[in-house]
């Protein structure tokens, strides 16, 4: 692939998904191509122990739009998206996650909203398809979220799309499952302009979420504490009304 700037970077984290990779990423590279976005799709294959780099090559090598990067052992679904990010070619970034449980035309028919806002953040309106538990779970991390940071957010765990200019802004990566959130909660209570719209996702094909697991629990407590000591505490957090020049926020201020 010619080293240039391109519209979308895909960072597609997987950890032993052999099974699901070749799925999402064939399905990700079709939506690509109809919405007619210039992009790409970089699989960070996070140490994974079974045959997900194998699929990842033969991918490769049919298409020059696909890059991966290795981790010799698991670092985290963060840094993972993290690495990704300073990989990145695109002018905006995406996460999509490597089990094919989220359906990429979903994410890639709101590219466009990029012209407007400067995050865009998908919230699931099929939750049907997912255990109750599970949904009873989002439904608590959002309360607990939402009523401490002072924010009224729908889903803070998707696919959410980020004008790469801004992410780099940041001067905290948080490396576990609470990533996004806390992207999420710095960005906005800065004042950049982000709008939420309703996402589907599929039932996943093969093997279980790692989302909910006691390690990934630890990560999150350990993030959102981390964040309400900047937020409070250290008082690292608030709109400043400085922004990155290329961004829309700026623009429209």
């Amino acid at each position: 692939m010619d080293e240039k700037i391109l519209d979308l970077t895909v960072v597609v984290p997987a950890l032993n998904e052999r099974d699901n990779i070749q799925g999402a990423i064939s399905a990700m590279m079709i939506a690509l191509d109809h919405y007619k976005i210039n992009g790409e799709v970089v699989v960070i294959n996070d140490g994974s122990t079974d045959d997900t780099e194998t699929v990842v090559d033969a991918m490769i090598k049919k298409d020059s739009r696909v890059r991966m990067l290795k981790h010799s052992s698991p670092m985290g679904i963060g840094a993972s998206f993290w690495d990704g990010v300073d990989a990145s070619m695109g002018n905006a970034v995406v996460m999509f996650p490597g089990d094919n449980e989220n359906n990429p035309w979903e994410i890639c028919r709101y590219y466009k909203m990029l012209d407007h806002v400067d995050i865009v953040i998908p919230f699931i309106f099929n939750r049907e398809v997912r255990p109750i538990f599970r949904n009873a779970l989002s439904l608590i991390y959002r309360f607990i979220i939402n009523t401490t940071f002072l924010v009224n957010f729908n889903y803070t765990n998707g696919t959410i799309l980020y004008r790469k200019s801004v992410l780099k802004e940041l001067d905290h990566r948080s490396n576990g499952f609470f990533f996004q959130t806390d992207i999420l909660i710095r960005m906005t209570k800065k004042g950049y302009l982000f709008a939420e719209v309703p996402y589907k996702i599929d039932i996943r094909k093969k093997g279980g979420s790692k989302a909910i697991s006691f390690p990934s629990l630890f990560q999150v407590i350990k993030g959102y504490l981390h964040l309400v000591r900047d937020c409070y505490f250290r008082k690292k957090i608030a709109n400043i009304a400085q922004f990155s020049d290329d961004s829309v926020t700026a623009q429209r201020r």
